[in-house]
């Protein structure tokens, strides 16, 4: 078995039980689901990522014109759709007459935690408007302990971590460039400073060519108790690869691939 696997998650936020790191590292992300045969971010792609042994699904909120947290990457229905019209154009009524292929359609990010309670979610806060509408659906399924927060912007994440005592959240991309910069002019005290407030650094293994993902920032991720999960990694010599240098999560289109990787580890 993987060294890491025996690293429990310290003491924070979402590491007690039935929280979001309850379960020992290395973990496999379903990236918006499994969605080979299922069309993306919805339930049918989260119940096959639960078919294939996945127990963390990756996910995105957009929200309705009525104000409710959907399940959505994009802020338009054209590319999953073909419609020109805005996610926060419609009720959750009328997104629900939306057909997305499979016989889905969009979903509420409740109705999603409520449909797999044994799932924890990585909820990736899309947009302002999207803030409480989270908040009010994590709130409303008693979730605080088996969701992840985070989001690009770092206002948004800060916004929603407000709105929920106790959750687990990962850096937004300004507090990670942060946390680099700051670890690469060798000032680590003031990198595990900022660390500090998160549990996981969520990455790309290069960004615009630059290399994120190296054994120094594993490492001082760890020294603060912090996880570090990789995306989006679908080949599996990749997934190898990072594994071995230490991260604690692979986020996948490929979830099913990376669910073997594990085992022929293990």
């Amino acid at each position: 078995m993987d060294s890491l696997a025996k690293r429990a998650h310290p003491a924070r936020s979402g590491s007690g039980e039935g929280g979001y790191f309850t379960s020992p590292p290395p973990r496999v992300l379903a990236h918006r689901g499994l969605a080979l045969d299922a069309p993306e971010n919805t339930l049918l792609a989260f119940a096959k990522a639960v078919a294939a042994g996945i127990t963390h699904l990756e996910t995105d909120v957009h929200e309705s014109a009525d104000g409710v947290a959907i399940i959505s990457h994009d802020d338009t229905l054209m590319r999953v759709a073909g419609r020109k019209v805005n996610v926060n154009q419609l009720t959750v009524a009328e997104l629900r007459r939306v057909d997305l292929g499979s016989g889905q359609n969009f979903s509420t990010l409740a109705e999603a935690i409520d449909a797999f309670p044994d799932a924890r979610f990585n909820i990736d806060v899309k947009s302002a408007g999207a803030v409480q509408p989270t908040i009010n659906a994590i709130k409303a399924t008693n979730s605080v302990k088996r969701v992840l927060v985070t989001s690009f912007s770092s206002s948004r994440r800060a916004a929603t971590v407000k709105g929920l005592p106790g959750v687990a959240t990962a850096a937004a991309s300004g507090e990670l460039a942060q946390i680099l910069a700051a670890a690469r002019l060798g000032l680590l005290p003031r990198a595990r400073t900022l660390l500090a407030q998160f549990d996981a650094l969520q990455v790309p293994e290069k960004w615009k060519g630059v290399r994120v993902v190296t054994p120094p920032l594993v490492r001082l991720a760890h020294e603060g108790g912090a996880e570090v999960h990789v995306w989006t990694i679908n080949d599996p010599q990749d997934m190898t690869r990072l594994l071995d240098l230490g991260v604690d999560g692979i986020v996948t289109d490929r979830a099913d691939v990376a669910v073997e990787v594990l085992r022929a580890r293990r």
